[in-house]
């Protein structure tokens, strides 16, 4: 059987904490040649295990459709975050418990990429050219995972038209949210430097806390914006504070502390981190950015459309269309083409007993089917690459 629900308890079924490799693909892989896929499996990382170079396995799998026909990719990651204790069963073992199936990544994202193989299922070769992007590299630092699909996507000259990306969207019933962009992520490393001394002779030495304390109320201080049309205001998170003084007596040399920037379209990684850098270099410190993606929109119009028309189609929902939430690999597809988010309810993510109710599993494999017909019978009502994705303007 090739149903959402047997393909989803096949993925749980392989342990596959983030970077995934190995028997989660195996079985993809499987799953896909049945249906008439040429599947291409290809590892990039060569770190220690633990480190952010450790080996990802990538899996690009391509059904061709005649000669000439649209494209439409399915994306999305078979990687999971760690399981946790305290599951009610294995979190490894699909469980079905009345009617929901538990595991560790039911929602996120195994459920929703066992939909799409079953949507393809009744998706005929002549309706056009199928794919799927799948890494084991999203729940991790996502150095070598869809970026290094995307780079071998552009070697083989393959550019879908549209992709749609299963991360679980949905907030309190299937189809009431899909993601038509994401907020940017920057974080930043600061560090102030002083000189180390004895409490009771503070005019020996050069106290570093304050200074850092005063940049990170200047920092807290700041006001990024209100909103957009589509996006919500940027903020900014203080997420640590590191002395490491174990004496009771000592001034340390050395303060640093972390921020994290969620932002909108008003700004980018650059800009923000010039920003930063400014206000730390006013107190005497310096900052260290690393910009983990930009923000992006897909305006709404026939995409958004194609996806919408199918949920209430099957569901009676009109779904909302959302830029909230974290980042997600789909700020790297839309480089690629048009990128839309849509999946399951997202309620028990990442949490104990993860679980995805049974029914939504059959009716998300007939939405995601709605989806690739409509976008593969479409002609070019969407801009494609970055000028339908990007609207910074910083």
């Amino acid at each position: 059987m090739n149903t959402a629900i047997d393909n989803a308890k096949r993925l749980i079924g392989e342990a596959s904490v983030t970077p995934a490799t190995g028997p989660v693909f195996d079985a993809m892989e499987a799953l896909l040649t049945s249906l008439g896929f040429a599947v291409h499996r290809f590892m990039r990382g060569e770190g220690q295990a633990g480190s952010d170079e450790a080996p990802v396995e990538n899996l690009f799998a391509l059904r061709e459709g005649p000669a000439g026909s649209r494209h439409f990719a399915f994306a999305g990651h078979l990687d999971v975050v760690p399981p946790g204790e305290g599951w009610a069963s294995d979190p490894f073992e699909p469980t079905t418990r009345g009617d929901l199936l538990y595991g560790r990544g039911a929602v996120d994202m195994k459920g929703a990429i066992g939909a799409m193989a079953a949507a393809v299922a009744d998706i005929p070769r002549e309706a056009g050219t199928v794919s799927f992007i799948i890494t084991g590299d999203e729940e991790g630092p996502a150095l070598h995972g869809t970026r290094a699909l995307i780079d071998y996507m552009q070697a083989e000259g393959i550019a879908p038209d549209l992709c749609l990306v299963g991360e679980p969207t949905s907030v309190n019933r299937l189809g009431d949210t899909m993601k038509i962009g994401r907020r940017g992520s920057v974080n930043i490393w600061l560090k102030v430097e002083g000189a180390q001394g004895h409490v009771a002779y503070p005019h020996l030495a050069d106290n570093p806390i304050p200074k850092l304390v005063a940049m990170l109320a200047e920092l807290d201080a700041l006001s990024l914006d209100t909103g957009t049309d589509w996006f919500q205001a940027s903020n900014l998170e203080i997420t640590e504070i590191e002395v490491g003084n174990r004496a009771h007596n000592v001034i340390p040399a050395e303060a640093k502390a972390r921020i994290s920037i969620r932002f909108n379209d008003l700004h980018s990684g650059a800009s923000l981190s010039e920003r930063v850098a400014a206000i730390a270099e006013k107190h005497g410190g310096e900052a260290l950015p690393i910009v983990s993606g930009e923000p992006f929109l897909t305006e709404p119009g026939a995409f958004s459309d194609f996806i919408a028309e199918a949920i209430e189609a099957e569901t009676g929902v009109k779904p909302e269309l959302s830029t909230s939430g974290g980042t997600s690999d789909a700020r790297f597809l839309r480089a690629v083409c048009p990128v839309i988010e849509f999946g399951l309810c997202n309620a028990t993510m990442h949490k104990v007993d993860e679980a995805v109710a049974l029914a939504d599993l059959t009716v998300l494999a007939r939405i995601y089917r709605r989806v690739a017909l409509a976008a593969l019978a479409a002609g070019d009502a969407e801009p494609s690459g970055d000028g339908a994705a990007s609207h910074a303007r910083a």
